[in-house]
């Protein structure tokens, strides 16, 4: 005898099909190897991805008039080392910097440094908001240079999640 319950069609005595718990558990396991694959590899390709930004946006500034950040990082390295370095030494500065944490972190052996030197670059990529807010911020809103610089929330929320992985040691008590 069948009947209908809420769970669907159900022979007496058993409580769903076959059919349709196969389907549920099919989509389960898919959705477990999903996981697992996301787990395993989400990380890496968000390291490599980071890293490679880093690569390409620090070769920019090797080659003159490449960036468009060019008087934006002169500028800025002035203001930081109390005039000391500006011009196109700060400029391979950048690019010898951003390059470097991005190959670090690509080769993900040396991950941990690549973020240290990705945490100092990141002083120099963030002092524009304290030091140029007027060329960030129009009336209007952001500008252009404002936008390229408010972006880099996203690259450091992604150092963040890859520092959550490759750091050592034991995780805080609570």
């Amino acid at each position: 005898m069948t009947t209908i319950s809420a769970h669907g069609l159900t022979q007496a005595g058993t409580r769903r099909s076959a059919g349709h718990r196969s389907l549920a558990a099919r989509f389960a396991d898919a959705e477990g190897a999903l996981k697992a694959f996301l787990e395993r590899w989400s990380i890496p390709a968000l390291r490599v991805v980071l890293g490679a930004v880093f690569v390409v946006f620090g070769a920019l500034k090797f080659i003159p008039g490449a960036s468009p950040l060019e008087p934006l990082v002169e500028a800025t390295w002035g203001v930081l080392t109390f005039g000391l370095v500006g011009g196109q030494l700060a400029l391979v500065l950048t690019a010898v910097i951003e390059t470097t944490a991005g190959l670090l972190l690509i080769s993900g052996r040396f991950a941990r440094l690549g973020l240290v030197v990705l945490a100092v670059a990141f002083v120099g990529i963030l002092s524009p908001i304290v030091f140029f807010t007027d060329q960030l911020v129009s009336v209007d809103g952001p500008t252009l240079l404002g936008q390229y610089v408010a972006k880099n929330v996203v690259l450091i929320a992604a150092a963040l999640v890859i520092a959550s992985r490759v750091l050592r040691g034991r995780a805080g008590t609570q």
